[in-house]
């Protein structure tokens, strides 16, 4: 579990595909809302763009490295520094989510 100000967001975190290669976009906006982490960012590449639009991409993951952490019966991080952020075809964390008006609007400034 991450606690509520854990993440530590570094200059220059790239939004990727599925935590793989070159970014697909770039991150316009990322920090801490009442509900987690919030992105806001803009994708470069039509196609996933276009996937985005239409919900066939709505998972949104990222990569971190632990910096604190509590022991117990569930691990609590206390704070993680983020590495990336990646887009992909689901989350498996159902709260975890692209919604398409905050990729959709800059998507389709760029398609």
């Amino acid at each position: 579990m991450i606690r509520k100000g854990a993440f530590r967001v570094a200059r220059g975190v790239p939004l990727l595909w599925q935590h793989n290669g070159a970014p697909v976009g770039e991150i316009e906006w990322i920090g801490e809302d009442s509900r987690g982490l919030r992105v806001i960012g803009s994708i470069r590449e039509p196609g996933l763009a276009a996937a985005v639009r239409r919900g066939a991409v709505n998972g949104l993951s990222f990569g971190y490295l632990v910096r604190a952490a509590k022991a117990g019966r569930h691990r609590e991080l206390l704070q993680v520094e983020l590495k990336e952020v990646s887009l992909g075809g689901g989350a498996l964390n159902v709260a975890c989510a692209a919604w398409h008006a905050d990729f959709a609007a800059r998507a389709a400034a760029l398609g």
